[in-house]
């Protein structure tokens, strides 16, 4: 892969290739390290589900106020902008399959210390833990998104992303929609139990899996003051400045941020106060976590339809894959500014889908953009990066949502407001194309060697 600074590409003036449905199941079939990979997702993702509906209305019970949850889900996502430096650093410096089995394995033990959690006087607990679990999951992300190139064909990529992205949507929409319902029958004891029982399917799965991780060949081994060396994360910043395309590519889901955070504290509080459904005679708390499992699970069924169609659209061409991610930012805001009218939950469910279509759409095409891309041993810290700043803007839009809750601005008006702001990101990345279009004339296909 070349690492000259935008260096162009070999273009083909062949039509794009189409993706069927069968490229998924042969992709699953004929390799099994990233049918491990998959399954991991699938089993922790769904606990992770479960868990999340039944952590935020714990903390709506004993504190009552939305700023609870804007806190808890700045922890979920905040701690990863700053770790992810360092994580970086590592999952470039070791195997990455190490670091996710690690990572897996002590997010098990911390979703377990959640138990202790059962009045209000302990409810201070939920917030290192939730702490050291996202610094747990700040190391494991970027090494699931680094590997997918090292045990994948070139062609596969878009196929193995599409599908996370499509098993990710189904797990939401699954898990945060049982979630609410095990929660009620079950209890929560039952639900973070089971989420940590996930971790250690996942941690034991990843350790079946068997590649070769050519980054990490013939490095000496890594001192723990390493992980704190500014030298390297220098070194990534400078890779980052004198490639401006693969720059703007990593500020892409910084932009879908702002709906992400914003939208979570917007479909907690319409669950729990507009549109709560009774379940089998529920009633308080339980159906405020169903009202918050519907709109949450209709955000994973819009997440599994976006990339499932677009991939199809978009094939292996690269302009393709760069106008989905513009689209992708208008759906995303006309759906959310369409809740803000919503006179029912079926409508205010549409909206959501066809907000969190967009949303995956520009989550998968800039994952993929960003793995073709960008050279393997820069790879750890180029997905640090584009993670952190995708954190960094939900906890901002999150806090933002939850403290104009809490004074008493109107959700529906939050709704419209979010909606209006990604056209923002919208706007930013339609001028970054000019980036390519100041030396690509014809679109080309991004089987062959990469922009930079």
């Amino acid at each position: 892969m070349s690492s000259t600074p935008e260096t162009a590409l070999e273009f083909s003036a062949a039509a794009p290739v189409r993706i069927s449905p069968r490229a998924y199941g042969r992709l699953l079939r004929g390799n099994p390290n990233f049918r491990r990979l998959w399954l991991a997702q699938m089993v922790s993702e769904i606990g992770d589900w479960f868990y999340t509906i039944t952590l935020y209305t714990l903390l709506l019970q004993f504190t009552g106020r939305a700023q609870s949850v804007g806190v808890a889900l700045v922890l979920q996502v905040l701690p990863q902008t700053f770790a992810g430096p360092s994580a970086g650093v590592v999952n470039d410096r070791v195997r990455r399959k190490r670091v996710m089995i690690a990572a897996d394995l002590l997010r098990a033990g911390i979703v377990l210390s959640m138990l202790l959690v059962r009045s209000r006087s302990t409810i201070w607990l939920i917030y290192p833990l939730l702490v050291m679990e996202t610094v747990a999951a700040a190391f494991f992300e970027p090494a699931r998104n680094s590997v997918i190139p090292n045990i994948t064909r070139r062609e596969e990529v878009i196929v193995a992303n599409t599908l996370s992205s499509i098993t990710w949507s189904f797990d939401l929409a699954i898990g945060a929609t049982l979630g609410g319902i095990v929660a009620v029958f079950l209890g929560r004891e039952a639900v973070f139990i089971l989420n940590a029982l996930s971790f250690v399917a996942s941690a034991l799965l990843i350790g079946g899996m068997t590649f070769h991780e050519p980054h990490a060949a013939g490095l000496p081994r890594l001192r723990p003051r390493e992980v704190v060396d500014f030298s390297p994360m220098i070194e990534g910043l400078r890779y980052l400045r004198n490639r401006p395309r693969l720059l703007a590519t990593v500020l892409v889901k910084g932009g879908l941020g702002l709906m992400i955070g914003a939208t979570w504290i917007i479909y907690t509080i319409l669950g729990e106060r507009e549109f709560s459904r009774h379940l089998g005679g529920s009633a308080g708390q339980g159906a405020a976590m169903l009202g918050m499992g519907v709109l949450i699970g209709a955000r994973g069924i819009g997440a599994l339809l976006g990339p499932l169609i677009g991939a199809n659209w978009a094939g292996q061409r690269d302009s393709r894959l760069r106008r989905g991610i513009l689209f992708g930012f208008i759906a995303a805001a006309c759906g959310v500014g369409s809740i803000s009218i919503a006179p029912n939950v079926w409508i205010a469910m549409l909206c959501v889908i066809v907000a969190h279509c967009g949303g995956s759409i520009i989550w998968t095409f800039s994952t993929t953009l960003l793995q073709l891309y960008s050279d393997d041993q820069f790879r750890g810290r180029v997905f640090s990066a584009d993670l952190g700043i995708c954190m960094a803007t939900i906890s901002v839009t999150a806090w933002a949502a939850s403290a104009a809750i809490d004074a008493a601005i109107p959700v529906r008006l939050l709704a419209a407001l979010t909606g209006a702001s990604i056209l923002i990101p919208a706007a930013a990345w339609a001028l970054a194309q000019r980036l390519w279009k100041s030396t690509l004339s014809v679109d080309r296909s991004i089987s062959r060697s990469p922009v930079d």
